[in-house]
């Protein structure tokens, strides 16, 4: 084994979330840090999504917080026990933040900010020796030394071990380019394409409707959709259409099903319930009341409260004779079909799927590139915005220090 009195060094590629907290849990076990990011300053993704309100983790309960990770949950379980929600909390709290619960369970630094929050976390991390390599692009290996692009030239470094945490593929002006994938797929390293998660999606909307009503959020809607068993969802809140399509937190919780259903496919339908906190009886009765000269838009909108973007859906969705029909219309109302044909672009998501394969690892360590692990959104996971993602960026983050750490004492000097 590694004699104590040797200086353990490790570079952890990439200063987002999951690296920086990688090379904090391997400053605590007493390695020697270094962190190099292609970026001028570390956290670019981090800063700009927390610009509106940097939400940290979430509080619901915990048996409840695992299963958001979907097809994940369990090999990111122990991660998650060993670094979750409350953990993250106590984190931020050790930083001389605050943090709050918002009213969706969602939890924030008081501040709300993330630029506080990060530029604490690295003095922090300066304190503790880290060292920081900015604009050192990684381009993989020659022998046995890692290869970076820097602006004085290429650079040649060795270490002990190494943490890779260089993000998926979404947002690459912020370094998350996934140009990492054909370098470790060349190494042996099972991995899957990066595809947008937590993403938007084309809907061949007429020119008509999408001149009067792109940008206009619908509020207090269902959106019904199928998972992959067929099986119905029915999801609660608001989205937006866009000019070609829709986005918005309620159509990110619903990405992955509906991303692969088009995948596998060619396309998919959602339906709309335009009227949720009404019953079908209830709509259809004030839909069949007489209504006189007026219009059957004036009537909706009298009646039932439905105008704007809700009354130009209806037209927009269905043929003349459904919206002259009371009883189609009606059905309509509480089901609407929205064919969706196309994610929007992987660099357009939030965050990504696909990556580095979990088939491919030991622990956090690449079977192929032993000394090697991986974290954060490398890994084929993903989880619905709300904290999730962040948590478990964290949590991998800590996982592979941890496996690293682990792993220099069962290697020879």
């Amino acid at each position: 084994m590694q004699s104590s009195l040797t200086p353990f060094r490790v570079a952890v590629i990439g200063g987002g979330p999951a690296g920086l907290m990688a090379a904090q849990t391997l400053a605590q076990g007493g390695a020697q840090v270094d962190v190099y990011d292609a970026m001028a300053s570390v956290g670019r993704k981090f800063l700009l999504a927390g610009r509106s309100g940097m939400n940290i983790t979430h509080a619901e309960a915990y048996p409840d917080f695992v299963t958001r990770y979907g097809a994940s949950a369990q090999p990111l379980k122990p991660m998650l026990d060993a670094f979750g929600p409350q953990a993250v909390r106590d984190f931020v709290h050790g930083l001389g933040l605050e943090t709050f619960v918002g009213t969706s369970g969602r939890v924030f630094p008081t501040d709300m900010k993330a630029a506080l929050l990060l530029r604490a976390w690295v003095h922090r991390l300066r304190e503790s020796g880290v060292q920081f390599h900015m604009r050192h692009r990684w381009q993989g290996w020659r022998d046995d030394a890692l290869l970076f692009a820097t602006p004085d030239g290429e650079l040649a470094v060795r270490a002990d071990a190494v943490i890779l945490a260089l993000g998926g593929g979404s947002w690459a002006r912020l370094g998350s380019d996934g140009a990492w994938l054909p370098l470790l797929a060349a190494r042996g390293v099972e991995v899957a394409p990066l595809a947008p998660a937590n993403c938007g999606f084309d809907v061949d909307w007429s020119a008509f409707f999408s001149s009067r009503h792109a940008g206009e959020p619908l509020m207090t809607v269902v959106v019904i959709a199928r998972d992959a068993q067929g099986v119905e969802m029915r999801k609660q809140g608001q989205f937006v259409v866009t000019q070609g399509g829709v986005e918005g937190s309620l159509i990110y919780a619903l990405s992955a099903p509906l991303r692969d259903q088009i995948a596998a496919e060619g396309h998919t339908t959602i339906w709309l319930d335009l009227m949720p906190d009404w019953s079908e009886q209830r709509v259809l009765d004030e839909v069949s009341r007489p209504r006189g000269a007026r219009s059957m838009a004036s009537h909706l909108q009298s009646r039932l409260g439905i105008k704007g973007v809700k009354a130009g859906l209806l037209r927009e969705c269905l043929g003349k004779e459904q919206y002259s029909d009371e009883g189609q219309l009606a059905a309509a109302i509480k089901r609407l079909p929205v064919r969706l044909v196309r994610p929007r672009p992987i660099d357009e998501a939030i965050s990504s799927a696909g990556g580095v394969r979990w088939e491919a690892l030991q622990g956090t360590m690449l079977k192929a590139a032993p000394g090697v692990f991986v974290a954060g959104e490398m890994i084929d996971w993903e989880a619905p915005t709300g904290g999730y993602l962040l948590t478990g960026c964290f949590a991998g983050g800590v996982a592979a220090a941890r496996d690293a750490l682990a792993w220099r004492q069962l290697t020879p000097s």
